[in-house]
């Protein structure tokens, strides 16, 4: 269902984009939007470099220091995202951009991105069998489970040397044997 929406999306934006410039074009004249895009794709790009700067100091910082990361990531992200749709040519895409980078809409676009979030885990939690986040096949079960199956005992045969350090004889290579002990 995720899928279908986000080709839907992915169909969707453009044509609204065009149907906005086009709308926007005759209110206020081709070139002002034009030149507004020009500007949005600008600012989007400038908040994106320096956001992305900030974000590699401070994460070079605490790997120099040798220390996790500080949990502002989701301010940041978000940040980067609204620089994004800025840079991306449109006026819808531009004031979804700008609500991620206000003062005053960011809480409210971070409530919906955490309530998706959560909703997204949960889903993933009630579709997976067993305790841990199962497959990452889904529920098509490794490639490897077919191979198993046909072959019950056998896996991967690792070639090498054994190297006993054993007391009273000297380090080294004992290459009489292989590693089934022959």
């Amino acid at each position: 269902m995720m899928r279908l929406l986000l080709v839907l999306a992915f169909l969707a934006v453009p044509v609204l984009e065009i149907l906005v410039f086009v709308q926007v074009g005759q209110a206020i004249g081709v070139w002002l939007a034009i030149a507004l895009l020009a500007a949005g794709s600008l600012l989007g790009s400038l908040v994106v470099r320096r956001e992305g700067r900030k974000a590699w100091r401070k994460l070079q910082d605490a790997m120099q220091s040798g220390r996790m990361p500080e949990p502002g990531a989701p301010g940041g992200a978000m940040t980067v995202a609204g620089g994004v749709l800025l840079a991306v040519p449109g006026f819808l895409t531009d004031v979804v951009g700008l609500l991620f980078l206000l003062p005053f809409t960011r809480p409210l676009m971070r409530g919906l991105g955490a309530r998706f979030l959560a909703r997204r885990i949960e889903n993933l939690a009630q579709r997976t069998p067993g305790p841990g986040l199962g497959s990452p096949f889904g529920g098509m079960g490794s490639p490897f489970d077919a191979m198993r199956d046909q072959h019950p005992g056998s896996g991967p045969v690792i070639h090498g040397e054994v190297i006993r350090d054993e007391p009273g004889r000297p380090a080294g290579r004992d290459s009489s044997r292989d590693l089934t002990g022959r």
